[in-house]
């Protein structure tokens, strides 16, 4: 079997795996915040790879995510139905800050590149008014004469009757063939048309910043002897074909943490684990998910930031500002606060010797022990302990009058305090409880705060995977291609005409197929994945219910509907009328499994997988601590905390206390 590459940007680090032929390589290099496509070079290099013996590269980026939230995208213009142009500034009547007059937005498309052209469907998608095509020709010419690199074009009501918005591109790519356009509805054939408007401003935004990126890449890859295509993993969880990627650029938003939430599901459902919480600290974030039953749950309301709602598809991830190279200082209050701030791969905490000089949480695990100087210290020019010790007593040490251990002590304390509060956001928040699921680690510094975690949490299990550096990068390798397809319906079920619903089904699992006949990746199979968009009449609020197959009833959703919402809340509503809101379905196209049994060696005996000890400091002061080698530890070995367990791509605490066994697949359980 030929090598299978997984890799994924972030903010401090590029990771590879290739796994096959029954071998795996790993490598991480700093990320090139520049142009992420060195980054993704320098990794093949460093692993060694010959890329005219690769079968195949999955990549996972955050250059549209970046280019979002700095906002270094496009220059789009937008064409829309008469009298609507400033729908997607108003919003919700929500404001930037919830008390006061105060807060910045700006929207994506600036007013005078939102142009009207007079055409109109009512809310069944009958025509009103129609499209006045000399209009939309003079507002094409008009914005490409402004020096725009991407139009959307958004009418009222398209996801019903998209008619105008199909003649509209056809149009502006008469005028402009070499141009991106971005018709609503086939972004997201759905509902709202503020939601689905800013969406497909987004995926205007971003798909030029994307296709060049991408053929960029693939054209190094390409030059160095790569002949097959590159795949680039999806927000949803699934990859997709590079040459297709740029049509949907939206759905590639924050498809970094979602490989890894897919590494997580299939390395613990493997394990014995398919409830788990995830968790996933690299240098810059924290990011946590919840898998049940094997599968990640999945939102399709993300708001990236103020008045950016994204209504796609997505992995659902909650994210904090606090990872390795968060930044500890004082607020205006005179506080520690750690992050949001981070010092990034450049120049990166103290210990990284490349110039940083501000205390990061890196830094303060350093300090305590729980960090081996010589590995770390070797990133960039020598510093010693006693430098970066030094650098948190004097700052914020001497004003809150610690020394540096204590300090440190601190800001790990916060952190990890920080870092709880997001586990609670996606477990006791939605009503499930902690201690009823496992919490998977990952992440160049997950391992180093999961057990403490998990005791303040009150979950019995941590797992720690076998490269959990690597595990986005994992993510990557064992992600199948997936696409993904909402319509809306908006029907009473006592209305509801069941076979326009399972022609629409019968519908998005065609253009799904087709897709995937498009991209001419090999797979093993396909599966469909049907749902839908549920409430009661009256309500706003809408409950996803998961449908077994395409033959829809009204007698069967309403089952499905009362189940799911007293799974949810407890309260049976039989006198309140459902409404089928949208039909959504996956298509995936099955890849090759992935062997998890070689992602790490096993080696000859515990004695021989100990290398020293070190003081190391846990709640309540150091303690003298065996530090072992992961990569030396043999398959069903056992031990007991404290212990430090290193590799290469990350370092593990296990605190007094704690039992440690080692599975067949090399993840480490640890009881707490």
């Amino acid at each position: 079997m030929a090598l299978v590459v997984g890799i994924d940007v972030g903010g401090t680090f590029t990771d590879l795996i290739a796994v096959g032929g029954g071998e795996t390589r790993i490598a991480k290099v700093p990320t090139t915040v520049e142009n992420q496509a060195f980054g993704v070079l320098h990794a093949i290099e460093a692993a060694g790879l010959a890329l005219a013996d690769v079968a195949a590269i999955v990549h996972g980026t955050t250059a549209t995510t970046n280019a979002l939230l700095e906002r270094k995208i496009a220059r789009v213009g937008l064409i829309t139905t008469k009298g609507f142009r400033d729908v997607l500034e108003l919003g919700r009547r929500t404001r930037p800050k919830p008390y006061g007059m105060t807060g910045h937005f700006e929207p994506l498309v600036p007013r005078e590149l939102r142009l009207e052209v007079a055409e109109r469907m009512d809310a069944d998608g009958e025509v009103v008014r129609p499209l006045d095509e000399a209009g939309v020709a003079t507002a094409a010419k008009a914005l490409i004469a402004a020096g725009c690199e991407a139009i959307v074009i958004h009418f009222l009501h398209a996801y019903r009757n998209p008619a105008h918005e199909k003649r509209a591109v056809e149009i502006v790519e008469s005028l402009w063939p070499d141009g991106h356009v971005t018709a609503g509805h086939a972004v997201l054939s759905e509902y709202r048309e503020y939601e689905r408007g800013v969406t497909a401003m987004v995926n205007a935004a971003i798909q030029p910043v994307l296709h060049r990126y991408i053929a960029r890449l693939r054209g190094e890859l390409a030059a160095r002897g790569f002949a097959r295509d590159l795949l680039v993993m999806q927000g949803n969880g699934g990859t997709v074909a590079a040459g297709l990627v740029a049509e949907s650029a939206v759905n590639t938003v924050m498809s970094g943490p979602a490989s890894g939430v897919m590494a997580a599901a299939r390395v613990a459902t493997a394990a014995g684990f398919p409830n788990v919480i995830t968790y996933d600290m690299g240098g810059t974030s924290s990011d946590v998910g919840l898998i049940m039953g094997g599968l990640p749950s999945l939102s399709a309301e993300l708001e990236l930031e103020y008045a950016m709602p994204i209504h796609v598809p997505m992995v659902d991830v909650h994210t904090i500002g606090a990872g390795g190279g968060s930044i500890a200082h004082l607020n205006e209050a005179g506080l520690l606060q750690v992050g949001p701030e981070s010092a990034g791969a450049v120049p990166g905490p103290i210990a990284y010797g490349r110039g940083g000089t501000r205390p990061t949480i890196t830094d303060a695990n350093l300090v305590l022990g729980r960090l081996n100087p010589d590995g770390l210290l070797a990133v960039g020019r020598k510093v010693t302990v006693a430098h970066v010790r030094d650098r948190l007593a004097a700052e914020p040490g001497a004003t809150l009058g610690l020394d540096a251990e204590a300090t440190a002590a601190a800001i790990l304390r916060i952190a990890n305090d920080r870092m709880a509060g997001a586990i609670r956001m996606v477990s006791l928040a939605r009503g499930h409880d902690p201690r009823d699921f496992a919490l998977f680690a990952f992440g160049g510094a997950g391992p180093l705060h999961a057990v403490a975690l998990a005791r303040e949490l009150g979950i019995p299990h941590v797992l720690i995977p076998a490269r959990p550096g690597i595990t986005n990068a994992l993510g990557c390798v064992v992600a199948d291609l997936r696409h993904d397809f909402v319509r809306t319906v908006n029907q009473p079920l006592p209305e509801l005409d069941e076979s326009l619903a399972r022609g629409i089904l019968a519908e998005q699992v065609a253009e799904g197929r087709a897709l995937l006949q498009r991209e001419a990746v090999p797979i093993e199979g396909v599966r469909v994945v049907h749902r839908a968009d549920m409430q009661f009449q009256g309500q706003s609020h809408i409950l996803s219910v998961d449908l077994a197959d395409a033959t829809v009833t009204r007698a069967g959703l309403a089952e499905a509907f009362a189940s799911a919402y007293w799974r949810r809340f407890e309260v049976e509503l039989a006198e309140l009328r459902p409404v089928l809101v949208n039909l959504h379905t996956a298509v995936i196209g099955l890849r090759p499994a992935v062997d998890l049994e070689r992602l790490i060696e096993a080696g000859a005996s515990l004695e021989a997988a100990q290398t020293g000890l070190r003081e190391v400091w846990f709640e309540g002061g150091f303690v003298t601590t065996p530090i072992y080698r992961r990569e030396r530890m043999p398959r069903a070995a056992r031990f007991d905390g404290p212990a430090i367990v290193e590799q290469l791509d990350a370092t593990t605490v296990v605190e007094p206390g704690c039992r440690v066994e080692i599975d067949r697949l090399g993840n480490l359980l640890i009881t707490v």
